[in-house]
């Protein structure tokens, strides 16, 4: 099912133009493009949570620029915020100046934190990427403790400069670049399908975090006493594989009891995604540091790092750059952080987020190429396999990327934009902005199951999907 627009004025509806322009990209562009090569559509309008390609096709966005897009697209008071700061003459560029949209920016990010970490917390703008966060929070427990070393997980995903790929588990992008990690201790995260240690459920997180206390006190373990730990509450590029709450406050007691500073990376789950305005809040617990990006500028570039301000212990320009915080992204921020907070929609999100998951791991009877289904609110994983091979002793069966590659483009026919991630990019992330209402929610959810049981059938008659 392909679903098309009516006529709109402004738009030349014409695949020959959209095919001119990829053509164009190809030519012109890195081969390190990602998402151009799963979609090749050229969108020329956007709103809420719809794009229109310049050939008039239109499209449901479950990926939301990677969950950027908080109130989906061109909300209108992401809209106005633009407006009325470009209309008001404010300086749309002053390095890390005081400005009253700064000011405006951290006392609205600040209002959404737990109060236990708000009341003495401090605030780093960094540049525009969380990658650069990540970088930014790494440098400060280092200079902070005076060590070195770092402890990540596997699964993880932090971003693409030199520590946050460190820290990062995807093997192929580390394989080019020599002793990437050399200083990070790669701990096994709690992944109930694909258990680390082949038992799954509670009994594998339980596992990890004896592993991961056994370890740092084991005097011939080969760690060294970190800088920080780094983990993300649900992880995102991962496969939507939430960690659970009892595991977190584990990893919060043993890093606490070792004077190690943790570091919880919200760049994803962050400003409602997860059901809570921020992943932690679901476990209680109270990190020493918080990395944002994404959703916290209303769809502009924009990353901070927020820390416990005994931790404050850099130099001036111990972490600058020329791009630290813009103004409109400033300004976007927080008529984001203030409308998710006004109208209810991490509440939203974990309501509609579990009505979606529960109709799709009722799916898994019927279509036995869905694996596993998980994640927190909106942020869900469809996790999809090869039902004929023999299931490990957990019951997950062996991975089926190319039929997750098959089922991204089916959806793409049906109008719908979704993502993979996961081991080997065999799950289907759905991504939808917090905004989206009922309707689009089943059309999702129509345009997904339609998608999987032709591609499924394909597989198994031969035929086409």
């Amino acid at each position: 099912m392909t679903v098309h627009s009516t006529d709109r004025p402004g738009l030349d509806h014409t695949a020959g133009k959209a095919d001119a322009i990829l053509k164009r990209q190809r030519a012109r562009e890195s081969s390190a493009r990602t998402y151009a090569r799963s979609f090749p559509i050229v969108p020329a309008r956007a709103q809420g949570m719809t794009i229109e390609g310049t050939d008039g096709r239109r499209y449901l966005d479950c990926l939301s620029g990677a969950g950027t897009l908080a109130l989906g697209h061109n909300h209108p008071v992401v809209l106005e915020a633009i407006q009325r700061t470009v209309s008001s003459g404010a300086p749309l560029h002053v390095l890390d100046l005081a400005t009253p949209e700064k000011d405006e920016f951290t006392d609205a990010l600040f209002a959404t934190l737990p109060s236990s970490f708000a009341d003495k917390a401090r605030i780093h703008f960094c540049g525009p990427a969380g990658t650069d966060a990540v970088e930014a929070a790494f440098k400060l427990m280092q200079t902070a403790t005076g060590r070195r070393g770092l402890l990540a997980f596997t699964g993880a995903y932090h971003g693409m400069t030199a520590g946050a790929l460190a820290a990062s588990g995807g093997v192929t992008t580390k394989q080019p670049v020599p002793g990437i990690a050399a200083d990070v201790t790669r701990l096994p995260y709690p992944y109930a399908y694909r258990c680390p240690f082949g038992v799954g459920g509670e009994r594998g997180a339980q596992l990890s975090a004896q592993y991961t206390e056994r370890l740092l006190d084991d005097p011939n373990g080969g760690v060294v006493p970190p800088a920080a730990m780094i983990l993300e509450a649900v992880q995102g590029e991962g496969g939507a594989v939430p960690a659970p709450d009892a595991w977190l406050r584990e990893m919060r007691r043993i890093t606490a009891e070792r004077e190690i500073p943790l570091i919880v990376d919200e760049v994803q789950t962050g400003v409602g995604r997860t059901g809570a305005f921020w992943a932690v809040e679901h476990s209680g617990i109270v990190p020493d540091a918080m990395v944002m990006s994404k959703a916290i500028g209303g769809s502009l570039p924009l990353a901070v790092l927020v820390y416990h301000e005994d931790y404050d212990g850099w130099l001036p320009g111990a972490h600058t750059g020329t791009f630290r915080g813009n103004t409109l992204a400033m300004a976007t921020g927080t008529a984001t952080l203030q409308c998710v907070a006004k109208e209810g929609l991490a509440e939203r999100a974990a309501t509609v987020g579990a009505r979606m998951t529960a109709r799709l791991e009722g799916l898994r009877t019927e279509l036995p190429t869905i694996g596993d289904v998980r994640g927190r609110g909106l942020m869900i994983g469809v996790e999809l396999v090869d039902p004929e091979a023999e299931p490990d002793a957990c019951g997950a069966r062996p991975v089926a990327p190319q039929l997750a590659r098959q089922v991204r483009a089916a959806c793409l026919d049906r109008g719908l934009i979704v993502e993979l991630g996961g081991r080997h990019d065999s799950t289907v992330r759905l991504l939808p902005p917090l905004v989206i209402t009922d309707e689009q929610a089943e059309a999702v959810l129509d345009r997904l199951t339609d998608a999987i049981t032709t591609v499924g059938a394909a597989k198994f008659t031969g035929v086409q999907a």
